[in-house]
């Protein structure tokens, strides 16, 4: 699981590229977003999007000092379901 870092204050994208573990022709046909825990003042999910093989997801928030579970569950072209989490501890910059 990867360590990501982000501020409270910010709004930034992080992305997911899921080639390599399906390097036979499949690709992402739907890609949903969750964080743990869910709390008032906590990280949320703003945005998201998805191409043939990348995920990206647009995060806000987060209590400085708090770290969350940031979870991509994605459904391939061939009906196979994944998912791959990062850890994302919030702290001021």
């Amino acid at each position: 699981m990867t360590m990501m870092v982000k501020d409270p204050g910010t709004r930034i994208d992080f992305e997911f590229d899921w080639a390599a573990a399906y390097p036979g022709g499949q690709a992402v046909v739907a890609s949903d977003w969750s964080v743990a825990p869910v709390e008032a003042g906590g990280v949320t999910v703003i945005g998201g999007a998805h191409d043939l093989m990348e995920v990206t997801v647009t995060l806000a928030g987060g209590i400085a000092g708090r770290v969350y579970r940031v979870t991509n569950r994605v459904t391939m072209s061939d009906g196979q379901i994944d998912e791959r989490s990062m850890t994302l501890r919030v702290e001021e910059r």
